[in-house]
Parts: structure tokens; C-alpha cells; sequence
């Protein structure tokens, strides 16, 4: 029989900050996080917006840390997005190898800590050398299950139901699906990443207030943090002030309790 691995704990925070201490019913399972602010970040200092791109990975790995401490188990990060193409070359070009070289510098620190690590998003006009290293992160930490880390890379929550639809359609034309059997459980087995939860909480840093087309269908009725702070300067603690933000919601999807009816007094 073999023996289960041995993962490593994540790093304490430099400042010592410890996660807050909410029920586990209370901390949301699947957290989505925009992660926005770092051309503003740059530009405050003077430098050219790669430099906060290249400042906000801390940023993740340090957010992705805090979530193993609070028991999040899903973590789904907006890395690129299908609109992120109108931006300079020069941006899409560095773009493109920086989350090439995010995802092969980070898996094996992944592995270590026990998190599966999968990609979200179209493969047409993203770099083979991207896909590559996202699909290999992909088989190395499939086993794992202390956290389930999904880059979105080319991706947009339009595309993406698009794209299922599409799927849907060829599989009714070719008699595999029928039409009328058709039911939103259905249309989710259709989706990138089928076994992702729906997501409990999106986040989104720089103070921003949109959704910005990222995982419509999956946030459908997630509660929505916005954190002033700007995404390199984002770390754990911000993703437990959302977490404990989270746990003061009222979750009803769609239902409500009957207001007590008080009698009125006659005289």
C-alpha cells in the first residue's frame, strides 16, 4: 500500500497574521478573484505597466496561501481574459510569457502543497507554449485535493457559454442530446471546468465595482467583495477581510422568509 504524500504547509504571513476564525459552514468553498490594478499600481511609481503585472504574482501565490489556511478549497483567478487581445502587442506578447513562466515556476510549489492546479479558456490564439505548461501543471497535480487552483487564461464568461452552446447543438444534430431534455444541469456538463462549484464569492481588488464578463454562469448568485487595494499590493489578509465580508451575507437564492405577521389591536 502506498503511503499518502506529505504536503507542505503553506508560509505564515511575514506579519504573523493568523486566518480569522469562522465556521466552517461560514467560509466560502469556490472564491473567483479579479485580480485588477496593476497598470495603476505601475503607473503611481513611475513604471511602465508590465512592472505591476510582474508584482501582482506575489500577490496570488501569497492570496492562494491565505485560502489553504482559511479552507477555501476552489480558487479561480482571472489571468487573461478574451478582451485582454485589444491591448498593445507588446502587453499580449508579455502577457503571454508572463503567465507561461507564473504557471512553470509555481507548479511544483503547487505540488507541494497538495494543489491541483487547472485551466479555464480557448485554446484558439493562445500561445502552444502557454497551453503547454498549463497542461502539463495540469497532469502533474491532478491527484491533488487540498485546493483546486484554476488559471483563466483566454477566457470570458460570453465565450464561454457560447462555446457550450455550440457544443450542445452539435450533439443535438447529431442525435446524442435532445432538444427538449435540454435543463441548466445539462448546459453545465458543458462548460470549461464541468465540476467546478459554483462560485460563493468573487472578489475583485482596485476598488472596481463589474464583474468584467468572468465566469457568468458560475457566479450567478455569488456575492460580490470589492477591495479599494490594488492587486500588487493585495495579500491574504484581503482575501480573509472578504472571506469574513462573505460570512456576514444573508445567501436566500431567490427565497425568502414570510415577514411575522404582528395582530393589530382593537379597542
Amino acid at each position: 500500500m502506498s503511503r499518502a504524500r506529505d504536503f507542505r504547509p503553506p508560509s505564515p504571513h511575514p506579519t504573523g497574521a493568523r486566518p480569522p476564525a469562522l465556521p466552517k459552514e461560514a467560509v466560502p468553498q469556490h472564491v473567483a478573484i479579479i485580480m485588477d490594478g496593476n497598470g495603476r499600481w505601475a503607473k503611481q511609481r513611475g513604471l511602465p505597466r508590465t512592472a505591476g503585472h510582474t508584482a501582482g504574482e506575489a500577490a496570488l501565490f501569497d492570496v492562494i496561501e491565505g485560502a489553504l489556511e482559511l479552507g477555501v478549497k476552489y480558487i479561480s483567478a482571472y489571468a487573461f481574459s478574451t478582451e485582454n487581445w485589444k491591448r498593445s502587442p507588446d502587453e499580449v506578447r508579455f502577457l503571454m510569457n508572463f503567465n507561461r513562466e507564473v504557471i512553470h515556476r509555481r507548479r511544483d510549489e503547487f505540488h507541494e502543497m497538495g494543489i491541483r492546479v487547472r485551466w479555464a479558456g480557448r485554446r484558439p490564439r493562445l500561445w502552444r507554449s502557454v497551453i503547454s505548461e498549463l497542461e502539463y501543471a495540469e497532469q502533474l497535480t491532478r491527484h491533488n485535493d487540498k485546493l483546486t487552483f484554476t488559471m483563466c487564461v483566454n477566457y470570458g464568461g460570453r465565450a464561454e457559454i457560447a462555446d457550450a452552446a455550440a457544443r450542445i447543438a452539435e450533439d443535438v444534430a447529431a442525435g446524442r442530446l435532445k432538444a427538449d431534455r435540454i435543463s441548466e444541469k445539462t448546459f453545465a456538463r458543458y462548460l470549461d471546468e464541468p465540476d467546478l462549484p459554483d462560485v460563493d464569492l468573487m472578489i475583485r481588488s482596485s476598488g472596481e465595482m463589474r464583474t468584467s464578463n468572468f465566469m457568468i454562469w458560475q457566479a450567478a448568485y455569488a456575492e460580490f467583495v470589492s477591495v479599494d487595494t490594488l492587486w500588487p499590493d493585495f495579500d491574504r489578509r484581503h482575501l480573509w477581510y472578504a472571506c469574513e465580508v462573505f460570512a456576514k451575507r444573508d445567501r436566500r437564492f431567490g427565497g425568502a422568509i414570510p415577514n411575522p405577521v404582528i395582530p393589530t389591536l382593537t379597542t
